[in-house]
């Protein structure tokens, strides 16, 4: 750890990513545009605020921090002035600056700015630095043009443009990337996650133009009673009693998350962009002083949040943006008093998409070749297929009798060639080891019948692996095959007694 000349610490990894950044500012010319990559928590604000006072005192020159929130713009002002940076937050009461000359940095939302400046009311003839927190968001784009002759700063833990058709690297010269996530959790900067993930089937999940999946679908997938029964079910077997933040797609998903939480007496709260500022606070501050607290939300705290002692995150949707994955389990990875470790629930596939939220990224090749990147993200259905089911613990107990639960599908179905017999036999055997699972833990038929009906999930997965096996992937003739098993089972148990 090293103090500046303010006496404000900087860790070691900071200041070492600040001196390379100084060292463009010298070797490279006045209107180079540079992306600096940090993982969320890694102090991004810390730096640019320390960049800024030491830029201003260094050259003369004014700053300008740009950002897309009106709660970033509180978080870098608050900063500055600790870094003892003079500075002014232009927002929407700011209409002129006849006051300019008394700051040597201002803070301002991306809209309000480019009002101000489209309708000639401000200008910044000293601003020689522009800071872009959040950097990947394109709305900055349209202020570029008025600070041609600037030196421009982007900021942002994830590298990778919000919209695929204008990449990062068309507007950025060069990408410094700083320390990663797990040289930050190894050395206790960042909490250390254990993820869980639930299998999930998302081919009813559409994708938009934003190369995302919709809200709508998002919304009939997650609201209905099975995803909800799911979201309930891994709360309780991962994070009761922890202070849980959930992450959903829709305003109508989260309404639905409360009234199923609520209605089971945990203490839950709903928040989404709809709620006034004042709601917002009320909200956000129940969450921080309430031990085991679970907040839903939609995307609106995505960025600008930061709750130390959120102990879980629950990914209950699916992400195609490796940004929004990032920002939304970072929520969680602050270090907060003596605990460093965050639990990560994962009912979207994101962790199958992306990898792992501490594995390494390429962000060098991502920032050069966003095209290529998103071309081979992994496929839904690809997901899917290589998705193998594992009986939960508290459903294995319900059948301990039983020595052997599994059943290879894969393996089963090249036994079934060999031996030349029709394909459906593969599930007939199927049917015949789960028929003696119930049989041998039952010892009536009402009991047999009760855990029948919790192979549900075990049934789907082996015929949705059968039908991978003989290539029918079709939603009617998956449906049919998983009745025709389920029909099949239920004859077989009921004929023993």
């Amino acid at each position: 750890m090293q103090k500046t000349d303010i006496g404000k610490k900087l860790y070691d990894y900071q200041m070492e990513d600040l001196n390379l950044i100084f060292e463009r500012f010298e070797k490279c010319p006045p209107d180079y545009n540079l992306l600096y990559q940090l993982p969320t928590g890694g102090g991004k604000t810390v730096i640019f605020s320390e960049i800024a006072r030491r830029y201003i005192e260094m050259t003369g020159k004014k700053v300008l921090i740009l950002t897309h929130r009106i709660e970033l713009c509180g978080q870098t002002s608050r900063m500055l002035t600790e870094f003892n940076v003079k500075n002014k937050i232009i927002d929407s009461k700011v209409k002129e600056l006849p006051d300019q000359n008394q700051y040597d940095c201002f803070v301002a939302m991306v809209e309000t700015l480019n009002n101000r400046l489209n309708d000639e009311v401000v200008s910044f003839p000293n601003v020689a630095l522009v800071i872009v927190d959040e950097a990947h968001y394109n709305s900055f784009r349209k202020l570029f043009k008025f600070f041609k002759n600037c030196f421009i700063l982007g900021v942002t833990a994830t590298p990778l443009s919000s919209n695929i058709k204008l990449p990062m690297h068309e507007i950025y010269n060069e990408l410094i990337v700083g320390r990663t996530i797990s040289f930050l959790v190894k050395n206790g900067f960042l909490a250390k996650a254990t993820t869980y993930s639930y299998d999930v089937r998302l081919g009813s999940l559409k994708l938009g133009i934003n190369g995302d999946y919709t809200v709508k679908s998002s919304e009939v997938l997650y609201s209905s009673s099975r995803m909800q029964n799911k979201l309930l079910y891994a709360y309780e077997q991962r994070a009761k009693g922890k202070k849980t933040l959930i992450f959903n797609n829709g305003i109508l998903t989260s309404k639905h998350v409360y009234e199923t939480f609520n209605y089971v007496g945990y203490k839950v709260r709903h928040l989404d962009n709809t709620a006034n500022k004042k709601e917002r606070r009320e909200i956000l501050k129940w969450f921080k002083n309430t031990p085991g607290a679970i907040l839903t939300s939609v995307s609106i705290l995505t960025t600008g949040f930061d709750e130390p002692s959120i102990e879980t995150i629950i990914l209950n949707r699916a992400t195609r943006s490796l940004s929004l994955y990032f920002q939304m389990v970072g929520r969680g990875s602050r270090v907060f008093n003596d605990t460093k470790n965050f639990d990560i629930i994962d009912l979207g596939n994101n962790a199958a998409r992306f990898g792992l939220w501490e594995n390494g990224v390429d962000w060098q090749r991502i920032f050069k070749n966003p095209n290529m990147f998103l071309e081979n993200l992994i496929t839904d259905e690809e997901i899917e297929r290589n998705f193998k089911y594992k009986m939960p613990d508290e459903l294995r107990e319900e059948f301990k009798k039983t020595e052997n639960v599994g059943f290879d599908i894969d393996e089963e179905n090249e036994k079934v060639k060999r031996e030349g017999l029709r394909s459906f036999t593969v599930l007939d055997r199927a049917i015949d080891q789960h028929a003696e699972m119930v049989i041998e833990n039952s010892d009536d038929l009402i009991t047999a019948l009760t855990k029948l009906r919790l192979l549900d999930d075990d049934i789907h997965d082996r015929v949705r692996r059968y039908c991978y096996c003989i290539c029918k992937s079709t939603k009617n003739y998956r449906e049919w095959a998983q009745e025709e098993y389920k029909r099949k089972l239920k004859k077989k148990v009921m004929a023993e007694y």
